[in-house]
């Protein structure tokens, strides 16, 4: 049977070994965490990933595991926006990985705690060493490990040819208490900067979205310097922001990155592809998780009926390029630079709260 490594898994990769396995390909998957993750943003399953879930039989199991928010509160306004999902689902972005996870593992091979070190790819196949495993080979290397993608830079080239910073940071921490509104996302806005508080499953979060020029990774990869930018930030503000920075500074599990688009001219080489956010991040309002699994599924399509990773990329590129074109229109619309900006976005967000009534 042919090989196949995957590098990641969070969305991509357990969904991509999942197929895989089903077209009588030999799926691994490496992942570089000693377990599954226990953080996560809520992230959304819709569009081009419902046919993919129903398919695998994940629809219940998902729902089981879906928020509880129903609808948006902007705080300071009248604003309600209510979420009228359909068939979507939002849940934990941990939990997304969670049951993708098990409904591969009996038909992959996951190996944790290792990470691959090298790549070796010739006209037959990859020669692929590890952090900790004994070096191998298989005919086909996917990396479906996300925004830094190692496989990306092991393959491509260095991260900064490929991710450019969409203007924005984003920092989550779990309050680890029940949410005020059980059921409505709290949307806090000051020109620049954004809080939003979600309420998860009964367990609140908070999200800080803040505008900011791009800087060297080595400038914001310290846990204790990320605490600092996300406090000096917000240390001016009113409502219940002071409460929440307090979570920020006690906090051991702070998720902080920089919003991202990801761009390469080409997604594969003759034995090694990317998926995912390592091909086409789109990291802002969910849309990753969604996109990770419709191209997971196109890919191991093209392989199985033989278009291989071109046939792939020209079908996937449909769904993300137009996605990626918007990026600065939803920050804009996320996090307005002024005043104004504000101002006009909640006039828009109130008109649609009438037409909703009405």
């Amino acid at each position: 049977m042919t090989s196949v490594l995957i590098s990641g898994a969070g969305v991509a990769g357990p969904t991509l070994a999942y197929w895989l396995a089903r077209s009588g390909f030999r799926p691994t998957v490496v992942e570089v965490a000693a377990g599954l993750r226990s953080s996560g943003n809520p992230v959304d399953v819709r569009g081009p990933a419902l046919p993919v879930a129903r398919a695998m039989g994940l629809m219940e199991e998902l729902r089981e595991h879906a928020t509880l928010a129903t609808g948006m509160r902007v705080v300071g306004t009248d604003i309600r926006l209510p979420m009228a999902r359909g068939d979507e689902i939002e849940l934990a972005r941990t939990d997304l990985a969670a049951v993708l996870y098990r409904a591969s593992r009996d038909d992959a091979e996951f190996v944790f705690d290792d990470t691959i070190t090298a790549l070796h790819e010739d006209r037959t196949g990859v020669d692929v060493s590890f952090a900790r495993g004994t070096p191998r080979r298989f005919d086909y290397v996917i990396g479906a490990d996300g925004l830094h993608s190692t496989v990306r830079r092991l393959a491509f080239g260095p991260e900064e040819r490929f991710v450019h910073h969409a203007g924005l940071y984003i920092a989550t921490v779990t309050l680890g208490g029940a949410p005020a509104d059980p059921h409505d996302v709290m949307i806090y806005n000051r020109p620049r900067r954004l809080v939003a508080l979600h309420p998860a499953r009964g367990e609140a979060g908070a999200a800080f979205i803040f505008r900011g020029p791009a800087l060297p990774a080595s400038e914001y990869r310290d846990p204790e310097r990320q605490k600092t930018i996300v406090t000096t930030m917000y240390r001016d503000d009113g409502w219940r922001v002071p409460e929440l920075l307090d979570a920020v500074r006690n906090t051991t599990d702070l998720y902080f990155d920089a919003v991202s688009a990801v761009r390469l001219p080409r997604w594969s080489t003759p034995r090694v592809a990317l998926v995912g956010d390592a091909a086409s991040c789109v990291s802002l309002l969910g849309d990753g998780s969604s996109l990770a699994m419709a191209g997971a599924h196109t890919l191991a399509s093209a392989l199985a009926n033989g278009g291989g990773f071109a046939a792939y990329e020209a079908e996937h590129r449909k769904l993300t390029t137009p996605k990626q074109r918007r990026i600065a229109l939803a920050a804009g619309l996320l996090v307005p630079k002024t005043s104004l900006g504000i101002a006009v976005r909640n006039t828009i967000g109130r008109l649609g709260t009438l037409t909703r009534r009405s």
